[in-house]
């Protein structure tokens, strides 16, 4: 009996958890491995021609009643001539018992100016969301006994919404710098701020802004070596705030030929969330600079420390991600503007 109650205090836990979140954004830790989700500014800027990401996050997943999970795909195409590119990516998150999803599919155009010293890129979002809950998932109180728990097929009085299924326009833009060992940009999402309500009484979206500052040390100091060759240390910060949440991740990675290694440490989602110890793993699978081609490998996996959720009863939170970069056989000779500069790829 008592194993029932605490497994359905967990799962109205979840319930609730998802409900309040469900205003707020999911961020990355691998923000580095899912770059047009971070800053529409950063489509279109890699080495090659065409660039496919995805990455999925899997966050507290023993928790009762089901967790958080979320998935980023996207496509770019650099387009050389103005140093941006045009994307397209789409974005799904599933949070809690009720199983509220958020779909969107979003086109992404970017430009860049600048010379060999610097390059500033910006970009633009639009794009569609859909938001749907399955009521039938909820339990209530009417159908929880005071002694044997939850009820069995029974049916809540409790009046259901006006909308279980809900589609509106949303939008961002962004802005990236790059200048020497500098890498710094910004963006904001849901600028237009749509209704996502489903019970008719209007729920703004708020705002999400986001900031990232990346600087990056060699650390061989040897400029005969190729490239490849040298290993590099390289901090960076990322700083979120939706509304009243916010979170800053604050660390470092180390880059040395095919491995990338890193450590960070992430303050709470919410004012009051519990902070996290994050770790992850880069592996470039294969790099054929002759084809450019480039295939990579990412891994990370969050441990929570905080009095409500910790690592025993949510097993942390775990990402897996994989991107692909070739270039295009016809486009091997190109004209390629600020072909000498350094560019925001060349960070991680």
């Amino acid at each position: 009996m008592k194993d029932t109650k605490r497994f359905y205090a967990l799962l109205l836990i979840a319930l609730f958890a998802g409900v309040r979140l469900q205003a707020q954004d999911h961020m990355y830790s691998q923000f580095f491995n899912s770059p047009n989700y971070l800053n529409p500014a950063l489509n279109g800027q890699f080495e090659g021609d065409l660039r496919m990401n995805l990455i999925y996050r899997n966050q507290y997943s023993s928790v009762a009643g089901g967790g958080l999970t979320y998935l980023t795909a996207s496509i770019d195409y650099n387009v050389p001539r103005f140093g941006g590119g045009f994307g397209l990516m789409f974005t799904r998150g599933s949070e809690g018992t009720a199983y509220l999803t958020k779909n969107n599919i979003s086109g992404i155009y970017s430009y860049s100016i600048g010379n060999d010293d610097f390059v500033l890129s910006f970009g633009l979002q639009a794009g569609v969301t859909n938001r749907a809950v399955d009521y039938t998932k909820l339990i209530f109180s009417d159908q929880i006994d005071p002694r044997l728990g939850y009820i069995p097929g029974s049916v809540s009085g409790a009046d259901a919404a006006l909308f279980n299924n809900k589609f509106f326009f949303d939008s961002g833009a962004g802005l990236n710098l790059t200048a020497g060992n500098f890498n710094i940009g910004g963006a904001v999402q849901h600028i237009n701020r749509p209704n996502e309500s489903f019970t008719g009484v209007p729920a703004k979206l708020p705002m999400r802004g986001v900031f990232h500052a990346s600087y990056r040390y060699n650390v061989t100091q040897d400029d005969n070596l190729d490239e490849d060759q040298k290993s590099y240390i390289i901090p960076s910060v990322v700083f979120y705030k939706q509304s009243q949440a916010q979170s800053l991740s604050v660390g470092f990675q180390y880059k040395r030929r095919s491995i990338n290694a890193g450590l960070w440490y992430r303050s709470g989602g919410l004012s009051n969330g519990p902070s996290s110890i994050v770790v992850s793993f880069i592996f470039d699978l294969f790099i054929n600079h002759e084809g450019g081609e480039k295939m990579r490998l990412g891994v990370s996996h969050d441990v929570p420390s905080g009095r409500g959720l910790n690592y025993s009863n949510t097993s942390g939170t775990t990402e897996g991600s994989i991107g692909y970069e070739t270039t295009l056989p016809y486009r091997s000779n190109e004209y390629r503007k600020f072909n000498g500069a350094r560019r925001c790829y060349d960070f991680y």
